[in-house]
């Protein structure tokens, strides 16, 4: 490393004042010292593949050659799935695949690749008050999580659907969720609450006129200030407490009626709030009339901090480039949304949006980490042959791509129900989207974790150390089944439905009926769900909710799919003829067209 002069420091330090701020300066002598060690012709942000480099001088940098270790993944195109873009195209949103297209090569840049690496190594720092003493609540982040963020917001994936009168638009912000999910999944949080809350804010009319223009809006404009004053909002929720968790009607927050009507003073705390810098937050809390929803702004109307105190940010085991926090309210500011006592149906709204979108992440961690499984198989040798020929790692990488085709035919399936639902009024699909949803939910964000496990074991070693950038991925997934209600929460949900909501049985087995006919193990299966259902109880929730979907995928596959994806799926998911781990398809397989399909170049 080089040293500097007094001279030179002096020069930096007289430079425009543009130029003098603290981090600017730090990075300048940074990649100044660097540039004085670096052999010519290498950047830091040198993607090329060895062979493509210049050679390494000789001396003290060359140790050994590098051999049988691939090039990096990126740039590459996270678009390029054929079960999105046809389930994009299937359920409406056609008319997008240009922009999801687009945002599939962004997100599968290096610079947005580094953007997501770096939001989950500089995770966000809590301040809970300013150099003279006054308390602030702020939440700082790394630069790459408002690139992010940025980014994100301008693409539609906030609340941008809800303005769009295009039939398919929330399909397709469902498929565009589906390609930058391959960058961080932590900031998906606030777009998602954002995504969600305005259909819940629509309870209340006179507050929805007012913050929905700036929640559907494509502007990402970080910092607390006055809602109305900004040109975009992000928001929160916060419902669950210490005490209950998802049993929220055991809240203890209380909210205190004012002399002016509507508004309330908040008093408790929440155990866990995210994204504590969003602008809004949908609370619940016990009213007179009972568990009601409020809309709580962390700065007031007149420019002043709302009471929002936060205690300490969660230190989570994945998701760390977002914050999660436990806040407190004391004298709280906070409308009524919707009626006194109408608190869960009300937000409801909400829960269904973010679980959608859980479904929606969880599909988008499995293709991810598919695509780096088999980027990896294509380039790395082992025993004679390349990793991705070797049978039995053809067996898992297949496998595994059914999984991941099944996920994503379901989730824009679901998305495709959403659109229908909320802009036709649609009752059948308001009826599918309902069950169905649930179901999704619970087994899709169940299968996560494993797949991922699985992927990353197909790098071996390699997959197992944090720059591989898998871990990150693996911390992740079991995210995705314990926010917005855990398994358990989400399976007696689907009992819940299915025996006492109207039309939702019905619906579902509609659905199931398009497929009748078409594979004798689906039919059969189909045939137990029924069967199975009138003596479903909650100690069997799990079993008949995995069954459901199942069968819900194998019918969309079977439906859309081509027939070697479909049978297989059904041959292994309902027929017996699959082992409990990924990789144990039969013999009889059409494992080249599956990884055809999924993984051009393996086939």
């Amino acid at each position: 490393m080089g040293t500097y002069s007094t001279e030179q420091v002096v020069a930096l330090l007289l430079r425009p004042q543009s130029e003098c701020n603290t981090a600017r300066m730090a990075s300048t002598l940074a990649h100044e010292q660097q540039d004085q060690g670096r052999p010519a012709g290498r950047t830091p942000q040198d993607r090329r593949p060895a062979a493509e480099r210049p050679p390494q001088p000789a001396g003290q940098y060359a140790t050994h050659d590098v051999t049988n270790q691939p090039p990096p993944l990126s740039p590459y195109d996270a678009s390029e799935d054929t079960a999105l873009l046809e389930g994009l195209r299937r359920e409406g949103a056609g008319w997008a695949e240009e922009d999801v297209r687009r945002l599939g090569r962004l997100a599968g840049s290096a610079q947005a690749q580094e953007w997501a690496e770096q939001a989950d190594r500089n995770g966000p720092e809590l301040r809970t008050h300013d150099r003279y003493g006054h308390r602030i609540d702020e939440v700082d982040f790394h630069p790459s999580w408002h690139h992010l963020m940025r980014a994100s917001v301008a693409e539609g994936l906030a609340g941008a659907p809800w303005a769009d009168a295009r039939t398919g638009a929330h399909v397709a912000r469902t498929a565009g969720g589906l390609v930058w999910g391959h960058t961080d999944a932590g900031h998906g949080c606030p777009t998602s609450m954002t995504y969600a809350a305005v259909p819940a804010l629509r309870a209340q009319p006179d507050l929805a006129a007012v913050y929905e223009p700036l929640l559907t809006s494509r502007v990402y404009e970080p910092g607390l200030r006055a809602p109305t004053e900004k040109q975009g909002l992000l928001a929160g929720m916060g419902m669950t407490e210490k005490q209950g968790g998802s049993d929220v009607r055991t809240n203890t927050t209380a909210a205190a009626p004012t002399a002016e009507p509507g508004v309330y003073t908040l008093r408790g705390h929440k155990w866990f709030t995210s994204a504590p810098m969003c602008d809004v937050f949908l609370v619940l809390a016990q009213a007179p009339g009972g568990l009601s929803c409020f809309l709580v702004p962390r700065v007031l109307p007149d420019g002043s901090r709302n009471a929002f105190r936060i205690q300490r940010l969660k230190d989570k085991l994945g998701n760390r480039s977002n914050a999660s926090c436990e806040p407190e309210f004391d004298g709280t500011v906070a409308w009524l949304v919707g009626a006194e006592g109408r608190g869960v149906k009300t937000i409801i709204e909400m829960v269904n949006c973010t679980r959608l979108d859980c479904v929606m992440m969880s599909a988008a961690l499995m293709r991810k980490t598919l695509v780096e499984a088999g980027h990896h198989t294509l380039h790395r040798r082992a025993f004679g042959a390349r990793l991705a020929d070797q049978p039995l790692m053809r067996n898992v990488l297949a496998d595994l791509a059914l999984e991941s085709e099944a996920a994503t035919t379901l989730t824009l399936r679901l998305a495709g129900a959403a659109d229908r639902a909320v802009r036709g009024g649609d009752q059948q699909e308001t009826a599918f989207r309902r069950i169905a949803t649930a179901v999704g939910k619970y087994w899709v964000t169940k299968r996560g974790p494993a797949f991922t496990a699985e992927a990353l074991e197909c790098l071996g070693g390699n997959g197992y150390v944090e720059e591989s950038g898998m871990p990150r991925h693996y911390r992740e997934a079991p995210l995705l089944s314990i926010w917005e209600g855990s398994g358990n929460v989400n399976a007696l949900d689907v009992l819940r439905a299915l025996g006492r909501e109207p039309g939702a049985a019905e619906a579902l087995f509609a659905e199931l009926a398009l497929a009748r006919g078409a594979d004798t193990r689906l039919d059969a299966a189909v045939t137990r769900l029924r069967d199975g259902l009138g003596a479903a109880s909650p100690f069997g929730a799990r079993r008949v909710v995995e069954l459901t979907a199942l069968v819900l995928q194998a019918s969309l596959l079977v439906r859309h799919a081509p027939s070697a994806v479909a049978d297989a799926f059904c041959a292994t998911r309902l027929g017996g003829e699959g082992g409990h781990a990924f990789g144990t398809l039969p013999d009889t397989a059409d494992v080249d067209t599956i990884l055809g399909r999924a993984l051009p170049g393996t086939a």
